[in-house]
């Protein structure tokens, strides 16, 4: 698959480890096999995204399987919405790379399917990269998405941020859309420890121009964590910065801490034609 360059927007070719436009703008492939798409005037510092602790942090927790029924059920709506023939889909927010993985399972009935993780923060990329060698992962910006207009059949984001127009603008007409956000009870136990009064999530689906929900669903159970676990879980959420060193002690010596996870999944379908007004709004 070709990547659309960020600078001019051309496409990109891929030539003996690098990939170069027609306009002569080059970007060097990393020895672990993703590339690098995040210009330097892009950033909003100088290494955006997670550092390698909240990485570590995230990795420990996903790999103690805490979100695996979380992770099948997304396999399980991918299966029966992805679109006939799919060639290409896109992982947003992919960190290092645990739910994208999870989607090369996907190939046994879409045998020309690509999957492509991104993320902004260059430690989890690389990680993603060198151990899932059957995905193919970028440095790129959310909101500044690297594929051409209507080049994709799926996306992925999970919690991810990104902008309307990007989504619309890249998938094909008929391509899906699936979003995990959190649900009202959310890690309900973990804000607890940090705030007096616990507001629940917003459960409102987004407003996508040419686009339809056409599937939603709740996911509800509780974790049983123990004190590594739980200082883990702190430490990728929003509100790690929140918490008290007490509180961090407190997770710490606990051997099983009750948490609440909360989902809602939602899968989206594009039009199978984009009304010109809706894209022009999109722009």
């Amino acid at each position: 698959m070709s990547y659309q360059c960020p600078l001019c927007h051309q496409p990109l070719h891929h030539q003996q480890h690098q990939w170069r436009c027609q306009n002569n703008h080059q970007f060097d492939q990393a020895k672990e096999g993703y590339v690098n798409l995040m210009p330097v005037h892009h950033k909003s510092s100088k290494n955006p995204g997670d550092n390698k602790e909240m990485m570590q942090a995230r990795r420990q927790f996903l790999e103690a399987n805490h979100y695996r029924l979380m992770r099948e059920n997304i396999v399980k709506l991918l299966t029966v919405h992805l679109p006939e023939n799919s060639k290409k889909m896109l992982d947003i927010g992919c960190g290092e790379g645990y739910y994208t993985s999870s989607f090369t399972a996907l190939s046994a009935s879409h045998p020309s399917l690509e999957v492509h993780g991104l993320d902004i923060s260059k430690v989890a990329v690389r990680y993603a990269a060198k151990r899932y060698p059957d995905c193919h992962f970028c440095v790129a910006s959310s909101h500044r998405l690297p594929f051409a207009d209507q080049s994709l059949d799926a996306m992925v984001r999970i919690y991810a941020p990104c902008k309307a127009e990007e989504i619309v603008r890249t998938l094909k007409p008929g391509a899906i859309l699936l979003t995990v956000t959190p649900a009202p009870r959310h890690l309900y136990q973990l804000k607890a420890l940090i705030y007096d009064d616990v507001r629940l999530h917003d459960t409102q689906p987004e407003v996508l121009p040419g686009m339809s929900l056409v599937q939603e669903e709740q996911l509800h159970y509780t974790m049983s964590l123990n004190g590594s676990e739980a200082t883990a879980l702190m430490q990728m959420t929003p509100f790690a910065w929140k918490t008290s060193d007490a509180v961090w002690q407190h997770l710490a010596q606990q051997h099983a801490f009750s948490c609440e996870a909360d989902f809602t999944l939602r899968v989206y379908q594009k039009s199978a034609t984009v009304d010109d007004s809706e894209q022009d709004n999109c722009n």
